[in-house]
């Protein structure tokens, strides 16, 4: 089994992560190493059969560590900042401490195997940036085993929609393997507890590429008073699935660019956020606004936010994964955030269908599209940003609770 150590030196104000792992890939940029763990690997045998996470570790030359104990990274209160969510500190540095203080009713985080220390993650991880206790229950489907590649999977996805919303019921769905037919018997029972708690939404940080059959699994994203989100994936203008489906809302990734103060200065386009036109999904009518652009098939991303690595990971902590905590990229990020930020938003559309047909019609209307998203024109990920919804990043990221 793959285990991914940490020692923490505070005194120090160094972050040393040591992997033991059979074979990761490791890159190297300006000193900073990223580890793309095993479960974040496709191969050629796993296309319409096995899914993939969308995340990669981030390993510094060096690292500061904030008073709270964990590394100073992007985090829930400085994405909050940057997205309007809450009073502005100002530059919206990293250190920023204004949380969210919203959310209702539940989202249904979807992983596959176990983190037996998702309770205790999700915890630790609250306490340290100041909120109160989680509403959290972990839901087994069948008999997961545990994996240290999807533990961290897990406890990213559960503290980054905790984080935006943290007065919803977090629920993390454990399907038994990684295998489609279980991530989707996950993906129904994540539909129930949502629908039983009166509406939200379900979160999915995995995927794969494209295949033929994926149109006969678009079903298990439709759930009555249900709003699904998926990873664009970390391939640069790729598409992926479930991300492709017109039945939920496609997280694209993007890189918060800070200045040398460490105040925000810009955000672009994340190089390696997936997105584009669909092989095989029709566009949606949401979509109709865009048609010059996306065709006759269905375009990704929707709606982008933070996922960038090596340059803006977020700071999650996961025993099981870590020992620690850890700095991770990727939108894996990207899903389980905006996800949060929709629920806090507090309007609880009906379906996928309905939240993505307001949003495309606040983007059609030009002074609700400046109010409510940021335009991101600069940067590319195989197709460049522009002004208006691009391949790159769609609509947009999140400005306040508007339109969502």
């Amino acid at each position: 089994m793959r285990r991914l150590m940490a020692l923490l030196t505070i005194a120090a104000a160094a972050l040393f992560l040591g992997f033991v792992t059979s074979a990761p890939v490791a890159m190297a940029e300006d000193g900073v190493r990223v580890v793309v763990p095993a479960s974040s690997i496709e191969h050629p045998e796993d296309i319409g059969v096995r899914a993939h996470t969308n995340y990669a570790i981030v390993i510094p030359a060096r690292v500061e560590i904030g008073p709270n104990g964990a590394p100073i990274a992007e985090n829930p209160a400085s994405l909050a900042c940057i997205y309007h969510l809450v009073k502005e500190t100002k530059g919206c540095p990293k250190t920023s401490t204004v949380l969210p203080t919203g959310g209702a009713k539940a989202i249904a985080l979807v992983d596959a195997f176990d983190n037996p220390d998702a309770a205790t993650d999700i915890t630790t991880f609250a306490a340290a940036y100041g909120y109160g206790t989680p509403n959290f229950t972990k839901v087994k489907v069948g008999n997961p085993g545990p994996n240290s590649d999807w533990a961290l999977e897990e406890s990213l996805d559960i503290e980054y929609s905790f984080g935006m919303a943290p007065n919803a019921q977090i629920y993390l769905v454990e399907a038994n393997s990684n295998s489609d037919s279980d991530l989707f018997a996950a993906e129904d029972k994540a539909t129930a507890l949502v629908q039983a708690a009166g509406g939200g939404e379900v979160s999915n940080s995995w995927g794969g590429s494209e295949s033929s059959g994926e149109t006969g699994y678009d079903s298990h994203f439709q759930g009555s008073g249900v709003v699904y989100f998926a990873s664009a994936g970390d391939t640069g203008g790729v598409v992926g699935y479930p991300s492709a489906s017109p039945y939920v809302v496609s997280a694209g990734g993007t890189t918060i660019v800070r200045k040398s103060n460490g105040f925000f200065e810009e955000e672009t386009a994340w190089s390696d956020a997936g997105g584009g036109p669909s092989q095989f999904e029709p566009r949606p009518s949401y979509q109709n606004v865009i048609k010059s652009i996306v065709g006759s098939h269905r375009g990704t991303p929707d709606i982008s936010s933070d996922a960038d690595y090596p340059s803006s990971p977020v700071a999650v902590y996961s025993q099981y994964a870590c020992g620690g905590w850890c700095l991770v990229g990727g939108t894996s990020v990207s899903s389980p955030t905006i996800a949060g930020i929709v629920n806090a938003a507090g309007e609880f559309n009906t379906s996928t269908k309905a939240e993505l047909t307001e949003a495309y019609k606040e983007y059609s209307i030009p002074s609700e599209y400046k109010k409510y998203f940021r335009n991101i024109i600069s940067g590319s990920n195989g197709y460049a940003c522009k002004k208006g919804w691009t391949f790159c990043a769609g609509i947009g990221s999140p400005i306040t609770y508007g339109g969502k």
